[in-house]
């Protein structure tokens, strides 16, 4: 083979690997996680690899309460769910010495906690952001109550629950739990969530500085920002959204949620457990 021949050769070699490497899903491998597999042990005896995906640990001590991440979840106000928002920037398969993925989603994006500047511009620019929230207040014991399922949280709906001073945690269940909404790929405004007057009451009348609830949004979509309003000008209440309370028992557990410490987010996606 003449000395030509054998660069257009080996040119064209490289290319064609190129073009299957160029070709390799850049996406978040395996897409999409597994989501269809039961969460369950595997019990075969065979050499495959079965990744294990649980709702309980410790025999069923500890209950995770938080939504995985995919790009079908709901998105705030995406007809199309959150989308694509996981990649592999450095694959393996393409040539890399370790996989490395990159990720893009906004910070209020699934099970995730709200801070002051979210509907305060002046404690934003103050920079009362996650990195300043309050440790101890998403952490230690909760309350977990089912909410009336006809009705918004009023201050009628509060005063029903009959919640005791001294309560610091609750997690409010509603009907979007029994729609499973956060299981929906399209935003739904009819989702249940605080009403302003439901806001007010639970700060004139009770001790809570930690409300969970079960949709993207604490507040009800018609009373969007006054009741975020009410909640968070205090700065002492923090507000965790879109936990997932599905075949939770209602009573006292010890709640631990953790945000990323982002500085100058208003908000940020959080990682949280009930312990019996």
């Amino acid at each position: 083979m003449r000395p030509l021949q054998f660069t257009l050769l080996t040119y064209a070699l490289a290319h064609a690997v190129l073009q299957i490497a160029a070709a390799t899903s850049n996406e978040a491998y395996p897409p999409p996680y597994g989501l269809d597999q039961s969460w369950t042990v595997s019990t075969t005896a065979d050499n495959n690899l079965v990744p294990v995906r649980r709702e309980l640990y410790g025999g069923g001590r500890i209950i995770d309460i938080s939504h995985r991440y995919h790009p079908d979840m709901p998105s705030w106000e995406s007809p199309d769910g959150l989308g694509n928002f996981l990649w592999l920037a450095k694959s393996m398969k393409n040539g890399s010495l370790a996989n490395n993925s990159e990720m893009k989603l906004p910070t209020h994006t699934g099970t995730h906690v709200d801070a002051p500047g979210h509907v305060f511009d002046h404690y934003f620019d103050a920079g009362f952001d996650v990195d300043t929230l309050d440790l101890d207040v998403l952490n230690g014991h909760a309350l977990l109550v089912d909410v009336p399922r006809d009705k918004n949280i009023t201050a009628e709906v509060m005063k029903s629950l009959n919640i005791p001073r001294g309560v610091r945690r609750v997690l409010f269940r509603t009907l979007n739990t029994d729609r499973r909404l956060m299981y929906k790929k399209a935003f739904d405004t009819s989702y249940v969530g605080f009403m302003r007057d439901g806001a007010q009451w639970l700060v004139d009348n009770t001790d809570i500085k930690l409300v969970g609830v079960d949709y993207l949004s604490v507040a009800a979509f018609d009373d969007l920002i006054p009741s975020h309003l009410v909640l968070l000008e205090g700065r002492e209440i923090i507000l965790v959204e879109g936990l997932k309370l599905d075949d939770v028992e209602a009573g006292t557990y010890s709640v631990h949620c953790l945000p990323l410490r982002l500085v100058g987010a208003e908000g940020s996606p959080i990682r949280c457990i009930l312990i019996k």
